[in-house]
Parts: C-alpha cells; structure tokens; sequence
C-alpha cells in the first residue's frame, strides 16, 4: 500500500506489471478501484500506476483545492517516482486533470486516453446535471440525487450498477463536505486554449448516451488537440468501459 507526500498531501497509489510507465487517473468521487478491469489488461505490457486522487480513495483528504492542484499533483508524483515519460489514461475528472498534465509538460507524455472529457466547465458535469433537473430531485438526499439522475447519465442501467456495488464494496465513502469540495475543483477550467501544445497521440472516447459529458464535449476536446482521433460509443453512456467491455479493451489496445 505505498503512499507519497506531494506538494505537502499524502497520497494513496497502487502499482502493478512491468514496462513503461501508465498512470491512470479516475472520476469524481471515485479512487484507483474502478479501474479493475483496465488494470488486468494494462499490466500484462506496462507499469500501471493507479492514483488516488487528492481528497478520494486513500488519499489524505483536505477541506479545500482545485483542479491545478491535481495537476501538480501528478506532475509532482512522476518527479517524485523518476517517471520522465508516462502513458495517460483519464477519465471523467480524470481526464480533465490528464489534459492539464499534457499541456503542463507536453514532452513527458507519450501517449494519452480521455474518457468521457470535456475541455471546459462552470462547474462540474454532475452539479450542471442536477441543477437541470432541480424540480425532479427536490427533497432527496445527494445519494439518492445520483440514483435519480443515472437514467440520464448511463445506458446499461444494470451492469452499471452491478458495477458500482463491486466497487463500493472496497472504496472510501466520502462524506458530504468532502464530495462538495471535490465538485468545487472542478468548477470554471478552461483548456481549451492550451489544447494545441499536446504533443501525445491522443484517443477520446464518448458514450452516446451520456447526459453528463455527451459525444459533442469529446469532440471538441478532438478539435483542439493536435494528434487525437474520436471513437463514439453508440451502447454507452457516462462508463464505456463498463458498458461495453469488450469494445472498449479492443480499442485501447489497438490505439496503444
């Protein structure tokens, strides 16, 4: 259970196989579990490094940050762990905080994978969500928010939650504060105008069903980013790597 102090936070990592180095980089509220699956196909050719992100998973937990603090976090993390190149995957906040790593130090990313991103955003996907459907959430709890909106936010209802439950079943419950703090690092970024210094070959894929981030948000994260190509998943929403397992694994090894 290895653990860093970066940019004066602790940090929970786990690290699996051997090859070059592939930092994974998860969701909003989530940590290094809901990448079971990527992980068991990663580590057969890389050193996977999954991250915990500041305030998620094991990681130390603090009242308040942003989304360039997540930034630095990674960039501190691979100084610290003499990574000088990495392979990227992120996705949802992760993939907002992989393309703030890109563009950082463009040179020191060899090839990157935005799930689900978007380039920019008021406020986070999830608080956009529930302010559009204010009168349909009114007196429910945040959880049982989430439980109403995942009808607009994943296709595979089922095996989305099968899923989630698997997850739960190991990962840290944050608490309300420390859920609001982490929606309120992902409120107004912009890297819209930086996108054009990312030199990484870069993969964006969407789900065609997702009401949080939709197909259109990763196809502008395609238009400014130099290298990239865009794959729509047509059976998924907001975890394409969960909705369709089999497509997804096809395509990201391909592309690597």
């Amino acid at each position: 259970m290895p653990e860093i102090n970066v940019n004066g936070v602790q940090l929970y990592y786990e690290e699996y196989g051997s090859g070059e180095p592939f930092i994974l980089l998860h969701g909003l509220g989530g940590d290094h579990h809901m990448f079971q699956s990527e992980i068991n196909e990663l580590k057969k050719s890389y050193r996977v490094i999954a991250l915990d992100s500041r305030g998620h998973g094991k990681s130390e937990k603090v009242p308040h940050y942003t989304l360039d603090d997540h930034v630095q976090d990674v960039i501190a993390f691979m100084d610290d762990l003499n990574i000088e190149k990495t392979h990227l995957l992120g996705a949802s906040m992760g993939s907002y905080v992989a393309q703030g790593v890109a563009v950082s130090i463009p040179d020191r990313i060899k090839k990157m994978i935005l799930v689900v991103p978007k380039a920019y955003g008021k406020t986070s996907s999830t608080a956009r969500l529930q302010a559009e459907h204010a009168d349909e959430l009114k007196g429910l709890t945040q959880e049982e928010q989430m439980y109403a909106l995942s009808k607009y936010i994943f296709h595979k209802l089922e095996v989305v939650g099968e899923w989630s439950q698997r997850v739960a079943e190991d990962a840290p419950v944050l608490t309300p504060e420390q859920q609001e703090a982490a929606r309120k690092a992902l409120e107004n970024f912009d890297f819209r105008p930086q996108l054009h210094k990312v030199t990484a070959e870069t993969l964006v894929i969407n789900g065609r069903y997702d009401g949080l981030n939709p197909p259109k948000e990763g196809r502008e994260v395609v238009k400014f980013i130099p290298n990239a190509t865009f794959v729509e998943f047509e059976h998924s929403g907001h975890a394409p790597s969960v909705e369709e397992p089999e497509r997804f694994k096809q395509v990201v090894m391909a592309f690597l």
